[in-house]
């Protein structure tokens, strides 16, 4: 059975304060093409449909655009909710839509059924687990010990009592230890929200969405596809794709990476003021690239973000690399603060004004305050 695996559209999101609603139905379009010559049996959608809980008009329009277009190619489609999603407006009309082959995760109840197709091999049973947090499952679960992440998916992978003789997906939308993240994505304060791969045992496929960065964890078995468009300079140097997934007989697994062209690329172009301004240069660059412009110069150059923006119409921030600005970045150690997270920095700043750590229960409650302040700013 082939698969398309997708994952983290953000449809609607806005990238230092441009729309990427155009750049986004450019690149879905390309993903129509691609169903069109791979012809997958059903395509796989990790959550973060949209990239707020509440999206605009227009990013709904075209995600019902999307969504119609592939249904009319006669293809199972099955879609979770990623963190940035509302599980409840993205799970309207499920029951409606199931008919026709579109098949939504509903807000986390405590038992998942499977939506289950089949091939020349027998069944494939496609699990949808939504984002979760572990008070979402022990909120069912209440007997069990569930303190992390790991426990809460742990918990709601063992309630599923997956048949291990027949061929497994799990569709979820977690941040695994040890994969690779990036500046645009939301993790939780202190590592808090790593889940450990040991939970997905038993599974033929695990089609993860979260991160950005396409990558496996461990192995094939457990992917990331990552994004289909950069959503920051951290993910310059990132190739996009479509991952296309083809599981045979039980233990047969096989991946295809297809490579998406942007409508505009994004990436970091650096000299001096004379330098990038000169014809030479700008001819041999695409000037409509979504670009971090870094000016090597010493001096400021007066009003040089709208001087540059006539010749890089999509520049989307412009900074200075000399040496003033380095030596402002090595004072109290500024590259350091800028990884750290806000847990981190409280500590910090705790134990400088009282002369001792968090307790425990401190950092509990204060995480769970940064948590919640997080979310109702998403």
């Amino acid at each position: 059975m082939k698969l398309m695996h997708l994952s983290d559209l953000h449809i609607g999101k806005r990238v230092n304060e441009f729309s990427m609603i155009e750049d986004q139905e450019y690149a879905l379009v390309q993903i129509l093409r691609m169903v069109d010559e791979e012809k997958p049996a059903a395509v796989v959608i990790a959550g973060d449909i949209y990239d707020k809980s509440v999206p605009s008009a227009e990013a709904v329009t075209l995600f019902d655009d999307f969504l119609s277009r592939l249904n009319r190619r006669n293809l199972q489609v099955l879609i979770i909710s990623g963190n940035h999603d509302s599980p409840e407006r993205l799970a309207f009309g499920k029951r409606l839509l199931e008919q026709t082959g579109v098949h939504l995760s509903p807000v986390y109840g405590g038992q998942i059924e499977p939506v289950t197709l089949s091939d020349e091999y027998g069944k494939v049973n496609f699990w949808l687990l939504p984002f979760i947090k572990p008070a979402h499952v022990k909120r069912y679960y209440p007997e069990e010990k569930i303190e992390s992440y790991t426990d809460a998916v742990r918990v709601a992978v063992e309630k599923m009592q997956i048949n291990t003789e027949e061929r497994n997906v799990l569709v979820t939308h977690q941040f695994v230890t040890g994969a690779e993240t990036c500046e645009s994505e939301e993790i939780l304060v202190g590592g808090s929200e790593n889940v450990d791969a040991s939970v997905f045992e038993g599974f033929d496929y695990v089609a993860l969405g979260h991160l950005h960065g396409p990558q496996n964890i461990g192995s094939n078995r457990i992917r990331y596809c990552g994004t289909m468009l950069k959503y920051s300079f951290s993910e310059a140097a990132h190739y996009k794709s479509v991952t296309v997934v083809e599981i045979g007989k039980k233990g047969q697994l096989q991946l295809q990476v297809l490579p998406l062209m942007p409508k505009h690329d994004m990436r970091q172009i650096r000299g001096s003021f004379e330098e990038l301004t000169d014809c030479e240069f700008y001819s041999r660059t695409e000037v409509n690239d979504y670009l971090h412009i870094v000016l090597t110069d010493e001096e400021d150059v007066a009003e040089a973000a709208g001087r540059l923006r006539v010749i890089y119409p999509n520049m989307m921030r412009l900074s200075y690399d000399n040496t003033r600005t380095r030596s402002d970045r090595s004072i109290e150690g500024a590259e350091a603060v800028e990884k750290k997270s806000p847990l981190d920095l409280f500590g910090e700043l705790y134990e400088m004004q009282n002369n001792r750590q968090f307790s425990e229960e401190q950092e509990n409650t204060l995480q769970r305050m940064i948590e919640n302040i997080w979310e109702e700013n998403k």
